[in-house]
């Protein structure tokens, strides 16, 4: 099996076994950080990923292309509550480094800071330890995966006007440091980089752990983890066909040292659940940044076709509001999902699409949800913002828009319900008395966090802060799932410093 990748078997064919040291559940962030740290250490790492492995070269042109072959559930996952919000996950080897903007933020002081506050993560093992160990994991993070800039060529005139609007406002902004090597500027991130620029999970670390003696699985959602006593020794599932949804043979990875699940926090709390643990905690304290965007209406085409998908962002309001700014381009067909109206009204807005430009602003939130599983072995999201969080939400709506005047445009589409579908300069103030009910907003969920979460308390965590499951022996999780609050910043660079962290405590460093 060393230095082999494995897809679908069909359910006439034998079942599927193999052995490794290191057995890892998911290849997103966690998992491919993780994965990949023990296999320069000499371990043969096995990699079992629910979806197919696509080369960037096949990835789809359209969002339609990306929602059926790179994205979980087609990505109509959404969040059970006051308002239906869409919960963006990709289901491919790279997970959702694949289909999102590679955007490389350390992780700010102040979260270490509530973790040992309120968690006790770090308490006792001297003030700033664990910060410490993640920044020096994000600085090697940031030279191997060549995070840059997003050079001046790539830009495209959307992010140079969110310059100009910030600094016609007077708050600080700047241009975005991604995971990216010499962006072309061509759009596609969400449908995933055909060009392989963007340094995500499948294009630069799963390659390296094959080269050195380990193993993917594909096609391949885990059901169980399989133990002896207290102790993991493997995995079990069943592959399934990524098109025809039909289900394969079996299969079954033993593992010598340790089972990491690295599934999402959608996902790793099922896999402990149908694995038999009952840890009170196991799904809940589910978070996340909502999100949602403002169209402004310029005199001048914009073309959201050309220039970094985001490129631009601003962290002036992360700490008094709870608000983050950012460019966003997106592609025909979602813009057209975003405007009311149909028929020759549609069509006539959308006329206008090349003259659009998409900024939006992500919340730190302070809402707390619930995963839950159905009968039928599905999980579903319980979560609804809190008031506090959706005037943070509104006002986040308000902050981009006076971006977008005071860049030139004309008008600003808000996107609530309640208001006029498009507003000028002199109307911008109506935003702060729309409605402050979720069903008005066209927000989206896109970082994740929660699940299984880490703490010192082991009656409210599920893992201890080196990610060991409690109650079971060679057990980890290594993605979002442990993170237990919100960041106020892309999570990204945080997940994978962490498991980086995680990886060091099971090899004893």
């Amino acid at each position: 099996m060393r230095g082999t990748h494995v897809s679908f078997r069909s359910a006439v064919e034998p079942a599927f076994e193999a052995e490794a040291d290191v057995v890892v559940v998911g290849s997103g962030a966690g998992g491919g950080a993780f994965a990949s740290y023990l296999a320069r250490q000499g371990l043969v790492v096995g990699v079992v990923e629910a979806g197919p492995w696509i080369e960037p070269e096949q990835y789809p042109h359209s969002v339609y292309g990306a929602m059926r072959d790179l994205m979980d559930d087609w990505g109509m996952q959404v969040t059970l509550g006051r308002a239906f919000w869409p919960i963006v996950q990709a289901r491919v080897v790279g997970g959702t480094t694949v289909i999102n903007s590679a955007i490389c933020v350390r992780t700010p002081a102040d979260v270490f800071d509530r973790w040992e506050r309120e968690f006790g993560i770090g308490r006792g093992s001297g003030r700033g330890r664990l910060a410490e160990r993640v920044w020096m994991h994000q600085e090697a993070l940031e030279k191997e995966l060549s995070a840059e800039e997003v050079p001046l060529e790539a830009l495209g005139r959307s992010n140079a006007l969110a310059m100009k609007g910030a600094r016609a406002l007077g708050y600080e902004s700047h241009y975005m440091t991604r995971y990216v090597e010499r962006c072309a500027g061509s759009g596609q991130c969400l449908q995933g980089c055909r060009k392989r620029r963007k340094r995500s999970v499948n294009v630069v670390w799963i390659p390296e752990i094959i080269e050195r003696g380990g193993f993917i699985v594909s096609c391949a959602p885990v059901e169980s983890v399989t133990f002896e006593g207290r102790r993991a020794v493997g995995v079990r599932g069943r592959f399934l066909h990524p098109k025809t949804r039909e289900r394969g043979s079996s299969f079954q990875i033993r593992a010598k040292r340790a089972v990491v699940l690295a599934a999402s926090p959608t996902k790793t709390p099922l896999i402990l659940w149908q694995s038999g643990l009952r840890h009170p905690a196991i799904g809940r304290f589910f978070r996340a940044h909502p999100g949602t965007g403002v169209f402004g209406v310029y005199e001048h085409e914009v073309d959201h076709n050309i220039g970094a998908t985001q490129g631009w962002s601003t962290l002036a309001f992360r700490d008094r509001l709870g608000i983050k700014l950012e460019t966003l381009h997106i592609p025909l067909e979602l813009v057209a999902s975003r405007l009311a109206g149909g028929g020759r009204t549609l069509m006539e807005r959308l006329a206008r699409y090349r003259f659009f430009a998409m900024w939006c602003h992500s919340i730190r939130a302070e809402s707390v949800g619930r995963i839950h599983r159905t009968f039928f072995g599905k999980g579903i999201v319980r979560y609804t913002l809190n008031k506090e969080d959706m005037r943070r939400l509104r006002e986040g709506v308000y902050l981009v828009a006076r971006t977008h005047f005071a860049a030139g445009a004309q008008s600003v589409i808000p996107g609530i319900g309640g208001m006029p579908f498009e507003i000028g300069p002199h109307e911008v103030e109506r935003i702060r008395e729309a409605s402050l009910d979720p069903r008005a907003y066209v927000a989206i969920l896109s970082h994740l966090f929660g699940g299984a979460v880490m703490g010192a308390d082991p009656r409210s965590s599920v893992t201890d802060e080196g990610g060991r499951v409690r109650d079971c022996d060679g057990l980890l999780v290594v993605d979002a799932s442990v993170i237990p609050s919100v960041l106020g910043v892309n999570p990204q660079h945080t997940i994978m410093a962490l498991a980086r962290c995680f990886a060091e405590e099971l090899l004893g460093g």
